[in-house]
């Protein structure tokens, strides 16, 4: 088992900036692929960006393309997701994700992954 536990969420204002991490614990050797997923009140979960673990290969989605960046530290078993230039669209529960199969080296495959995290609010006020 893999547990999962955010940090860092918080309320800011349009144009600012936040820095969302995530604990990993447990069989964390088993870790191929990490994510960052998001769920906007009456929308589904839908996925942010992703990092492989071993290569640091990352994907994104097109809504955070160039405002957001994603990093592992593998000592650490830490997991990032620095976040610039925060629209009020981008508010949501933030949750991190990993998953033991090699089939997230595939941005399109990064999906039903075998653990997930609590999740950490985000708000960013207009």
């Amino acid at each position: 088992q893999v547990r999962l536990v955010e940090s860092g969420g918080g309320l800011v204002q349009a144009g600012g900036s936040l820095r969302l991490s995530c604990a990993a614990s447990g069989r964390t050797f088993s870790i191929h692929a990490m994510a960052w997923f998001r769920q906007a009140p009456g929308k589904e979960r839908e996925f942010v960006a992703s990092i492989t673990w071993a290569g640091g290969s990352s994907y994104y989605a097109n809504s955070v393309k160039g405002r957001f960046t994603i990093s592992r530290d593998n000592a650490k078993d830490t997991l990032s997701l620095q976040m610039h230039s925060l629209k009020p669209e981008d508010t949501a529960v933030y949750y991190c994700a990993a998953d033991t199969s090699p089939r997230w080296d595939v941005m399109e495959l990064v999906t039903n992954p075998d653990y997930w995290g609590q999740g950490t609010q985000v708000t960013v006020s207009s």
